[in-house]
């Protein structure tokens, strides 16, 4: 995808909570979708984006907004972030955040720990906003 991305997750060592295996599966996830494309953003000190866009989204430039928050290198943590009408919440991990996706919006998931099934949680995330993004 991106020799930078493949730069950060090679030089990414401290990982006391598990963090990096887990965007390694969510971007995995998002590679193996169907019609998705991915772009690599960074914003040096402060995060590395990964953004997945659905061919069939026409009004929108992406559906999912996975964040490494890099504000410090041995602490990172994800944001990630969907537009509120294509997702749901039924364990309510998420915060619902008025304008926070592109102005719209956003159920946002914080994850500093990637315990307690976030993985399979944040996947099944994934693949529904994925789906609803494929509608247009």
């Amino acid at each position: 995808m991106s020799a930078e991305l493949d730069a950060l997750l090679e030089a990414w060592t401290l990982d006391a909570n598990g963090i990096k295996p887990l965007f390694q599966t969510l971007y995995q996830f998002l590679r193996e979708q169907n019609h998705v494309a991915l772009e690599y953003r960074v914003r040096p000190g402060v995060s590395h984006s990964l953004r997945a866009r659905h061919s069939a989204q026409k009004e929108r430039s992406l559906f999912v907004l996975v964040d490494i928050i890099d504000d410090d290198p041995e602490a990172r943590w994800l944001s990630i972030c969907f537009y509120a009408d294509l997702v749901t919440d039924p364990e309510g991990r998420g915060d619902v955040v008025p304008g926070g996706l592109m102005g719209e919006d956003a159920c946002c998931f914080d994850v500093d720990d990637a315990g307690n099934g976030m993985a399979e949680y944040m996947q099944s995330r994934l693949a529904e906003a994925c789906a609803a993004a494929a509608g247009g």
